[in-house]
């Protein structure tokens, strides 16, 4: 592959997703879309684990920084705080590994897969 197809081919799902940008912590909380739902956080300081968590259609899932966490601002603000549980002697997780299990845990209990 060229360095053209390679990029034609990494990009072809770009149509099916959706990015937003906030300028501010404050302005995503404000924003129409996130009007609704519960804001979830991710973390290693969470209360529950995941397999033990209750997933609803409309959660918006939030994953802090992979070296720094989530600031407080934002562990005060949501209503749940998640956590993947691993083995003692691990530090934490990849954060596209515990995103990716995130998510699809929380599609398979609200039955958000694609037919």
């Amino acid at each position: 592959m060229n360095d053209k197809s390679l990029k034609r081919a990494a990009l072809d799902y770009g149509p099916l997703s959706h990015l937003a940008r906030h300028d501010s912590w404050e302005t995503f909380l404000k924003a129409p879309e996130r009007v609704d739902g519960r804001l979830l956080l991710f973390t290693t300081k969470g209360a529950t684990p995941l397999h033990q968590f209750s997933f609803e259609p409309g959660d918006t899932l939030l994953f802090g920084n992979e070296s720094r966490g989530a600031p407080e601002e934002v562990h005060a603000a949501v209503h749940g705080r998640i956590v993947i549980p691993i083995r003692a002697e691990a530090r934490s997780m990849n954060l596209a590994t515990t995103a990716a299990m995130a998510l699809g845990e929380a599609l398979r209990q609200t039955g958000g897969f694609p037919e």
